[in-house]
């Protein structure tokens, strides 16, 4: 207990301080397709791939409407001192691979769907979207941008072009990519949307990126004030394009991960508040949820997670909670999902009885409130 203990005290030792007792709950990947159903991660199993081994195969998916519901209750089943419930900020991606028109095109052209056509295919989500924007109105989910998709769009169609058996035998399945076969239990290198190899590459991701912030704006009808790139790899080079569409607050966690075509990748440190010299803001997680992430090897995720928040209020710093969607999802594993959902209540029960003065915020609320210095 005493590594992640110093390690916490390490991330809050710089940065932005207050007094009052902030929780922020960051959920990345919200909207994409990783394992498609029950039917197909048996299909993994049989065909020797150790999807049972990786905790995304094993459990995430798209969230379903029983899911969205029974996250959502729970949810409203709590109150700060100001009358809030907690709020999810959900980082999502925008679009998925269209695998009909992909095999259409022989893999000579890339083509993409909305999430909310992708909803439109699977068997229990045909009204996730209302669901999400019911949960807007009622201020306990509130979208951000995390990617168009959670894709690396040229690694996965170069696979497919090569014949890679193991990205194509994802995309059989409709999966984007797929773990290696084998004895090997690592994960689905293909979902790293923001990784490049080359500076032409370079080019093409932040396109895609930008056109998924595009495409945010239209479905939210709101422009996205904060990002989360996936697998926390990004370019300095890229913010200024990001803060032209509104972009001020940068998620992530400690360090971030810089692609250099042809060396090694370049890591940077940052802590919460920094900004940048194009004056976007920092948000760094400090507290962790994750009980789904069984590889993790934590044994309590309630009292890591408890004893986290003190941490950080000790030190006069928000409680900046990672909570990936995974948690959430019970339509491959309906255990997961509930194991999860018992936990969060007793962190939310057990938080607002020890700090009754808890306010429960989104990123972009306690941006704003980072920027204004109050």
């Amino acid at each position: 207990m005493l590594k992640p203990y110093l390690a916490r005290v390490r991330t809050n030792i710089p940065g932005w301080r207050t007094r009052r007792k902030i929780v922020v709950i960051e959920s990345d990947d919200w909207g994409s397709i990783r394992m498609p159903s029950r039917e197909v991660y048996k299909k993994c199993l049989e065909a020797g791939y150790p999807v049972d081994a990786s905790e995304y195969e094993r459990y995430d998916s798209i969230a379903s409407e029983e899911d969205l519901e029974l996250l959502f209750d729970l949810l409203l089943s709590h109150k700060d001192s100001k009358g809030s419930s907690p709020v999810i900020t959900a980082n999502c991606l925008v679009a998925n691979p269209d695998f009909e028109k992909i095999r259409a095109a022989d893999f000579k052209s890339y083509h993409y769907e909305l999430i909310t056509e992708t909803f439109k295919k699977y068997p229990a989500h045909h009204n996730n979207f209302n669901l999400w924007l019911k949960g807007m109105e009622e201020g306990i989910f509130h979208p951000q941008f995390h990617g168009r998709e959670h894709l690396n769009v040229s690694m996965f169609m170069s696979a497919l072009r090569e014949g890679n058996k193991d990205a194509l035998f994802g995309f059989e399945h409709g999966m984007p990519g797929s773990i290696p076969s084998g004895p090997s239990s690592e994960g689905n290198y293909f979902v790293g949307a923001t990784r490049y190899d080359s500076w032409e590459d370079k080019e093409d991701k932040l396109g895609i990126f930008l056109e998924g912030l595009e495409l945010f704006k239209k479905l939210f009808g709101y422009s996205s004030e904060s990002i989360i790139p996936t697998n926390y790899t990004w370019s300095p080079d890229f913010n200024s394009a990001v803060k032209q569409l509104g972009v001020n607050y940068l998620q992530g966690i400690r360090q971030v991960r810089e692609p250099v075509p042809g060396e090694t990748d370049r890591f940077y440190d940052v802590h919460l508040g920094k900004e940048n010299e194009l004056g976007q803001i920092f948000m760094v997680r400090n507290t962790l949820f994750e009980p789904a992430l069984f590889k993790m090897g934590i044994k309590d995720p309630v009292g890591r997670c408890l004893s986290e928040m003190g941490i950080a209020f000790r030190m006069q710093k928000p409680a900046v909670i990672s909570s990936h969607r995974i948690n959430y999802v019970g339509f491959i594993e309906p255990g997961n999902r509930d194991r999860s959902l018992k936990m969060l209540d007793q962190i939310l029960a057990r938080a607002l009885k020890r700090w009754p003065d808890i306010e429960f915020m989104t990123t972009p609320q306690l941006g704003r409130l980072i920027r204004n210095k109050n």
